[in-house]
């Protein structure tokens, strides 16, 4: 008996590690692709915000000279650093609330049992799915001098003489415009999961109250929509602050400087670029990813206890 159990025991033993071994190698792949393309380059990333390295045999370690490098002569007119940290703050200003209420409006006009409410709700997240390329050449096309943008503002009483990325007060505005209109449809699915997540009898109870329908809104829909808002505004804010592709396909950070972001800043002093050494200068480069990096994560924190103090609140 004593031997056919420790039999069993070390049978059972065999199998629940063989068991483990099965699990580990499913999960394998993803922890080497994880340890391979992110976090080893995050780590390399950090030492080498503290070297002098352009990409030769020579690596200098500078200590904090890079970061003073960055910061010298710092102005949000003057210095590189300073106008991509306006352009990118002032464009996540500007795009986030954007997106939030052009995703919960659509959110609230397809979350009804209407005609076509399927079908619209494919059509206004196809965006997100689309080409991004062809989405910026067809922008392009749109806001020319001679664009049916231009052609529009200009039939309802705008002088619009031209093109939207060629000018130094509209390009930006062309990059939101765009980023709007393509992230809206992705954050509309959002809302919409919590719009279904809302229990009738709350609406049922402020009717009965004598609520009306913005009472409604207010009092019920927006608390009830917070988690989604917070996660949503958590997403679009991270994603802005790391805004590139749009940027570099459309205006490539231009005209002049009008549109350069911190992202393409770090691209700049890595591979080259407009007012930037031909060179590459990958300590400088991520001298600016660290602080992209703490920027990011304060806005992040300082989110998560706005949130708990709001969900208090109400």
């Amino acid at each position: 008996m004593a031997h056919s159990a420790m039999a069993q025991r070390r049978s059972m033993g065999k199998q629940e590690r063989r068991n483990t071994l099965v699990a580990y190698s499913f999960l394998a792949p993803n922890f080497i692709g994880f340890i391979i393309f992110t976090m080893i380059p995050v780590v390399f990333s950090v030492v080498l915000a503290f070297l002098d390295w352009g990409g030769g045999a020579q690596i200098k370690f500078v200590g904090l000279e890079n970061f003073r490098t960055i910061f010298k002569d710092f102005s949000f007119t003057r210095s590189n650093l300073g106008i991509a940290l306006k352009n990118t703050v002032f464009y996540t200003i500007a795009t986030v609330p954007l997106t939030i209420a052009c995703s919960l409006g659509l959110a609230l006009v397809l979350n009804k049992a209407v005609k076509g409410a399927n079908f619209f709700r494919a059509v206004f997240f196809f965006p997100y799915v689309a080409s991004l390329v062809a989405i910026c050449v067809c922008w392009n096309f749109l806001l020319m001098k001679t664009g049916p943008v231009n052609q529009f503002l200009n039939a309802i009483g705008f002088n619009m003489t031209k093109s939207w990325t060629s000018s130094r007060d509209l390009a930006i505005w062309a990059i939101i415009i765009v980023s709007v209109w393509r992230n809206a449809g992705y954050y509309m699915v959002m809302y919409l999961a919590g719009l279904q997540g809302v229990p009738n009898e709350l609406y049922e109870a402020a009717t009965m109250d004598g609520a009306n329908g913005w009472q409604k809104f207010t009092k019920v829909t927006i608390p009830m929509l917070t988690p989604t808002t917070f996660f949503c505004t958590i997403m679009m804010v991270i994603s802005c602050f790391k805004i590139y592709d749009v940027v570099a396909i459309m205006t490539q950070g231009g005209p002049g400087r009008a549109t350069k972001m911190l992202v393409t800043y770090i691209f700049e002093l890595s591979f080259g670029g407009e007012g930037i050494a031909t060179s590459a200068q990958y300590g400088l480069a991520s001298a600016v990813s660290m602080v992209l990096f703490v920027i990011v994560l304060t806005v992040t924190f300082v989110q998560f206890r706005a949130e708990k103090k709001w969900v208090n609140y109400m």
